[in-house]
Formats: structure tokens, sequence, C-alpha cells
């Protein structure tokens, strides 16, 4: 039989196509009234979530004054005049994220040390007092103009957290807060996100304080009201984070989403494992979005040059967020010229021709599609291979178990299988598997939970199938799925990197003298996987370990390296003292700060020693806990050259 008659057979209903063995169709016997769209189930997206939802990923951009004072998080006593790029570029950044196949950009205005990057009147510690552009530059007003120019969408980032502002904690700043979000929500177009940050409250200068200032964040902020603030002026721009956002975080930093990742949750503060799981059926929708940094840190740090992710892991990446139906935002964050370094732009550019050309044809067109249930015309089979998102396979309401079969072109080789709910209904479908019939009947080639946005698979190789079919296997409804897109992946180019220099000690040049506690081993051993505890007495959280080298030398520095463990019993240190030694008796003291952002982040964390100092000795001591916990937890150590 001619490809052509056996086709038309199959339209006509007349050859089996694989769905003899699963039962007749009930297209021929609807129950119910084959045009009645099927009821919602659970909890659905706003407008707002839905379009959030089709930007899949977008860029973060962390560029302020740490840019030029090398670190992660800045006390905010910093001087406004350090902000100098040399040779800003918003177009050259946003022309390297549309390369990278990213949709949005949502850009830094204000990180938590509170220096402004618009020419705000509300506070001096701005980009007014800054050499840029004399005094008269708008950072945000040239990211907006050059993402309406690219055809990207952009969005903010305002930390609530201010370390600068004299009344931060007190109700003088909520009112200062709440008037820079009319100024940006008022003065830079359309936004698509607001992005409120999560750390808030801890040390800081104040004003010139120089104290710790604690704060309940919920009751502080009262995020309702914030939250309507952005909406009354931006309707469509998805809020992230608090309860009662539109959208949350994913519980770590690292851009991987749980397995499944339902965008549904409990009407609660949800714990790290709820954000990055989801709850099925939960009452609120409130998918993820992954958040990570294609290099270690969130802010350019010119030692990191050679650590940029590649593009075989941006890859990965977009296995572990995007396909699992969450949003990526992957952070960008450019040099002190204002730019994106080459290797980043290299990076991207690798990643994104690859994406593009991987997904530039769907392999199911051309194939016909058959189920063993229909609701009728309007819910068909066929609709999932329509490319309108609008339009769905459905079933009477009682068949919640059904199965799709696709009839394929000969010769369709693929390793993803995109599927797509209709989300308007909710998320409908809890089990599901996918079996490939390659000419020896049926096996079963994948199985997942959860849909909802999509959910991608990839199958450990390429195959080349006649037939694939996908069986619901749990629902509390009838499905509603709107697509079946089948690709073969595209190997993105390899991008070299610039060689990193050799600047660490080996493990073998030094060794612990000794430790508030047992188990050092585990701090030189290269494995993150085993970790130095020391419990917390008495609500003191500290503990010391003192480090000898073979041989009086030079030292760079140290890098601490948490766990990425999730745990709910242990956390890592908040802040560092570090002294040396020459003969192990009389000490100098050569540094003393905070570790920026190492809850959230779990990254190393690299510090570096003023001038080098000659030593036999390194005495460091870790003071307080990033987050609530009964002991602290330390996967390793390394010392710098």
């Amino acid at each position: 039989m001619s490809e052509l008659s056996r086709r038309a057979v199959l339209v006509s209903g007349l050859a089996v196509s694989g769905l003899a063995a699963i039962g007749p169709s009930s297209a021929a016997t609807p129950r119910g009234r084959a045009t009645d769209a099927p009821a919602p189930w659970g909890a659905t997206p706003s407008a707002r979530q839905i379009a959030w939802h089709e930007r899949t990923q977008y860029a973060f951009i962390h560029f302020s004054i740490n840019t030029f004072t090398d670190r992660e998080w800045g006390y905010g006593d910093e001087r406004p005049n350090l902000f100098d790029p040399t040779d800003f570029s918003a177009d050259q950044i946003v022309g390297a994220a549309k390369a990278g196949g990213l949709r949005g950009i949502v850009l830094t205005a204000k990180h938590h040390d509170g220096f402004c990057l618009w020419p705000t009147t509300l506070t001096e510690h701005c980009i007014r007092n800054s050499p840029f552009r004399q005094g008269k530059g708008d950072i945000v007003r040239e990211f907006e103009q050059a993402c309406r120019r690219a055809g990207l969408a952009f969005g903010l980032y305002l930390s609530p957290w201010d370390r600068n502002h004299a009344d931060y904690g007190k109700p003088a700043y909520i009112d200062y807060y709440r008037k820079q979000v009319v100024e940006l929500c008022t003065r830079y177009g359309t936004l698509f996100e607001f992005w409120f940050d999560g750390a808030n409250g801890g040390d800081g200068y104040y004003g010139g304080a120089r104290e710790t200032r604690k704060i309940d964040a919920e009751a502080y902020y009262d995020w309702p009201s914030i939250v309507a603030l952005v909406h009354q002026h931006q309707p469509m721009a998805c809020t992230f984070e608090p309860l009662g956002t539109d959208i949350r975080w994913v519980g770590n930093e690292d851009g991987v989403a749980g397995d499944p990742c339902w965008p549904t949750m409990p009407d609660h503060k949800p714990s790290q494992a709820e954000g990055n799981g989801g709850l099925r059926n939960g009452p609120l929708w409130w998918p993820a979005e992954t958040n990570t940094s294609i290099r270690p840190g969130w802010f350019y740090h010119a030692d990191e040059d050679s650590r940029v992710k590649s593009p075989q892991r941006l890859v990965r990446l977009y296995d572990e967020s995007v396909a699992r139906g969450t949003n990526l935002i992957l952070n960008l964050p450019p040099d002190r010229r204002g730019r994106l370094a080459d290797p980043d732009v290299a990076v991207l550019r690798s990643f994104g021709r690859a994406q593009r050309a991987t997904f530039a044809k769907d392999l199911a067109n051309g194939a016909v599609a058959s189920a063993d249930h229909e609701r009728g015309p309007p819910f068909a089979a066929a609709k999932v291979l329509d490319g309108n998102p609008a339009s769905y396979w459905s079933t009477p309401d009682d068949v919640h178990t059904p199965q799709l079969v696709l009839d394929l072109p000969p010769g369709r080789r693929f390793d993803l299988i995109r599927i797509r709910e209709r989300l308007l209904l909710g998320a409908r479908v809890t089990r599901f598997a996918i079996d490939l019939d390659t000419g020896a009947g049926w096996q079963e080639a994948a199985t997942g939970a959860c849909i909802a946005a999509q959910r991608v698979l990839r199958l450990p190789a390429p195959v080349t199938a006649r037939r694939l079919r996908l069986r619901i296997t749990e629902a509390p409804a009838c499905p509603a799925i709107s697509e079946i897109a089948l690709f073969l992946q595209v190997a993105p180019a390899d991008v070299p990197l610039p060689t990193r220099a050799d600047d660490l000690w080996p493990a073998t040049a030094w060794s612990i003298e000794s430790a508030t506690a047992p188990g050092t081993a585990a701090l030189s051993d290269d494995d993150t996987a085993t970790v130095w505890r020391v419990a917390v007495r008495g609500g003191a959280a500290t503990a010391s370990v003192t480090l000898r080298l073979a041989s009086t030398a030079r030292l760079g520095g140290f890098v601490l390296i948490p766990s990425r463990a999730v745990m709910t019993d242990a956390a890592p240190p908040k802040g560092y003292r570090a002294e040396t030694s020459l003969d192990g008796r009389s000490w100098t003291a050569v540094g003393a700060d905070e570790f920026s952002n190492i809850a959230n982040a779990l990254t190393p964390q690299r510090i570096v020693f003023p001038g080098r100092p000659s030593a036999r000795y390194v005495r460091l001591t870790f003071v307080g806990l990033a987050a609530p916990a009964a002991t602290m937890a330390i996967a390793g150590l390394q010392l710098l050259r």
C-alpha cells in the first residue's frame, strides 16, 4: 500500500493504527454535548501568568557597585563614584542574551547595597552621583530601550533590603520603598516581571549606624499592598517570591527544578522543598522560576572567566528547568566595561544556535493522530498537531486515562518529545507514559508526572519510530492536551574558555592543626558530599579551624565550600574572621566579613587576603549561621596561593 493510500485509510477510520488493542473510539458515541469544553479543574493561571509561561527563558542582569568592588553583596557604604563603566553598551548585553535564545531581561535596578541605577531624587545613593555619563546617565533607561529595539521583554528587580538607607527597619523606609516601586513602574514602559528578593535584614551601613537590623518580612513590608501597587501600574507584570505574588522561587540557585515541579502550591509560605517540587492539587497557581548564573557568582569577577558554564551545560540546564515546565532566568553579569565578557558571549551564541536549530522543525508535522476516546470534533486527537495552543484534544468527562497515537511519516528520527496542556483548564494530568513502536511493537520509552505548561522528555539516544503513543496513566479529570511535538537535538559547538591559573595550594601542602569539632577530614577530601558539622551550643554559633602549611609561604586567601545538599538541621556559616601566624603563637588579623548570599546560592566563597601575607599557619573562625539551624555545616576548604 502506498503511503498516500495508507494515510487515507487511517484518516477514514478503517485502519487500526494501534488503537484496536485499546478499544473503540468514543467519538462516534460521545457522552454529553460534543461541543462543550471541559470545565477547568483545580487552580488555574491568570492572564499575566499565561503570558509569563510563554516566555520560558530570559536573562537576569546583575550590574552595580558590586561589579566595581568585586563583591557579591555590598555593605551599603560604597561611594557612588565607584560606579564608572568605561564602555557601557546595553545593546551588546541585550544582543548577546537574544543570541542565546533568551526572550527578556530582568535588570537589578537596586541590589541590597541600596545603590540605584536610575537617577532617582529619593536618595543620593544613586547613579546621579557617579561619573557615568557625567552624572546624567540612566542604566535602567538604556536597558529598557535596548530591549525594545531587540524585541525582548523588560523587567526589573528592586531589592526590598537596603543596607544603605538610614530608615531601613522603620516605617519610613516602607514609604521610601513604595515610592521607588512607583518610579520604576511608571517611567520605563511595560514590564513583564517585577522581582522582590528574599534576602531581608541583617548587618548594614544604614546611614552610618553600622548595625544589625532584624525584621519580620511579611509584617514589615505588607507584601499584599506592595504587590497590588505594582499591579496598579503594571497589570501584566508578574511579581516574584513572597506569598501572594505570581511566581515562586524554585528553592535553589542552581537552576534545577524538581521532577515533577507542579505549578500549584499550598496557601502558605513554602519551604525550599515545597518550592522545588510544588504541590499536586495545591489551591494556588504559583509556578516556579528557576534561577542560576552563567558564572559561579551573580556579579562579574575576572577570576571566573574560566568558569563560565559551557553550552553543553546550558543544554542540561534547559532539561532541568524549562523542560520541567518552569521558566529559566539565567544571570549574565556585565564586567567593569559595562559589557558581557567574551567567554559569556561565545557560550550564549553557541547555545542559542544549537537550540534554534533543534526546535526549528517539529518532526511530528505530517503525522496522523488518533485516540481511543474523543470528546467530539472540536477536541479531536488531531488538535495536538495543529500548532494552535488554544486548541486541544480532550475526552468525555468520565474518561480520565485515555491513549493517543501518532502515526509518523517514515524516517522521522528524534530524541526530544514535548507535551503541553491547555493551561487555562488547569494541570489535569498527574502521570503519563510514552510508548514507541520502532518496528517491533510497542515499547515504553519514558514516563513522567506533571505536564502543565510543558514537559520536554529527552530520550537516551535518537530513535526512528513509526508510531508514538501517549498514555495518560493517572488524572483526576479528562485531559486537555494542546501539543505533542518531536525534535532532534543539535549539539552545540564547543567553546574554549580561558585557561584558569592554578591559584590553589594542593591539599597535600597543608594539614589541619586543630579544630573546634572532629570530622575535619571532610574539609580537605575534595568531596562536597562529605560535610564538617559543628553543633550550635547555647545559642552560640562559632567554629574555628587552624591550618598548618608544610613551610612558610605567601597566602592569597581561602575558599569556603558550603554543602549543596538540602539540610533542614544545618546551615553554612554567616561570616568569618581570618588570622595568620608564622609560629602558631602570635597572630595577625587579615580579614573579617560576611559570606555573600551563601544561604541561597550555596556557591564557593572566595576570600582574598590583602597583600598576600607570609604565613605558616592560618586560623579561620566562622561566626553565626546563614539560616536558623542547630548545626554549622562546611563541605570543604581550600587555600589560595
